[in-house]
């Protein structure tokens, strides 16, 4: 298998709420989808919106929510500044911040916020990485 993400599929409570908050409140590309499911177009892979139960049914998996889901979304970008434009696009979208942005202890910036359904995704400047796609050729030649 070689690595990859080709999609991300999020199981979302109320579907509409969730298209409007990606695709009008932070912007993302929203591509044409049959009904019952939404696709946006991300550097290097997509999002996908489909109901929460809908996607716990096609994966044969309890759908009760629970607490954290054990994971995050990051969107890397290249400076303070834009971690500080994008925290408030996010919050003026809808989103909750969780952790404000700030200095990190590994020497970058970062902020969480959460989206309607609670999916954490945090902002970060990474001052060791190029920002794009994660390979082999995105780390700075200083680290």
């Amino acid at each position: 298998m070689k690595p990859r993400i080709s999609m991300i599929t999020l199981g979302v409570s109320d579907l509409q709420r969730s298209i409007e908050f990606y695709e009008k409140g932070l912007g993302f590309p929203r591509m044409d989808s049959p009904p019952g499911v939404a696709f946006f177009t991300l550097n290097g892979t997509w999002l996908g919106l489909y109901g929460r139960d809908a996607l716990a049914e096609d994966a044969l998996v309890d759908g009760a929510p629970g607490g954290f889901a054990g994971f995050s979304l990051a969107h890397n970008v290249i400076s303070e500044r834009e971690v500080d434009q994008v925290m408030a696009q996010a919050i003026s979208a809808g989103a909750v911040v969780t952790k404000p942005a700030q200095k990190t202890d590994w020497g970058g910036y970062a902020g969480y916020f959460s989206d309607p359904d609670g999916y954490l995704w945090e902002v970060a400047h990474n001052p060791f990485f190029w920002v794009g796609p994660p390979d082999d050729n995105n780390l700075k030649s200083d680290c």
